[in-house]
């Protein structure tokens, strides 16, 4: 793959990505970035944001509202997604990579990784239960 010339927008995707724990949209993404370069547009930052999921920097979550979100965390973790109000959250837990091994055991190819999300109600949306 050919490099990639350096950005000062992606650069400020890159850093608002490691900023939040939440997992915005490409508009919210869009909505902060511009605060600092007002002449960016939203194309360009779908095209960065999609060239940084090719280039394994974030990763491209589908959210319940069948949007994509982004993570700037890259390493393997897990997501949780509220029934209520559609909010993605990261889940601290003990890995199952385990998971693809047993996949394998029936899976006549080669399980190489899984995703996985968990689905319910989020601890703000109980408490308003």
């Amino acid at each position: 793959m050919a490099t990639t010339k350096y950005s000062r927008q992606r650069e400020a995707i890159i850093e608002y990505l490691s900023k939040t724990k939440e997992h915005p949209t490409a508009d919210t993404i869009y909505m902060d970035i511009r605060e600092t370069y007002p002449n960016i547009s939203l194309g360009t930052v779908y095209r960065n944001l999609n060239l940084l999921v090719e280039k394994g920097e974030v990763l491209r979550l589908i959210g319940m509202d069948e949007s994509d979100r982004y993570d700037g965390n890259t390493h393997n973790h897990y997501h949780f997604l509220c029934n209520n109000c559609k909010r993605v959250l990261d889940i601290e837990m003990e890995s199952i990579d385990q998971i693809n091994a047993i996949a394998n055991k029936s899976f006549p190819g080669k399980v190489e990784g899984h995703v996985t999300y968990f689905y319910g109600t989020c601890d703000k949306c109980k408490q308003q239960i």
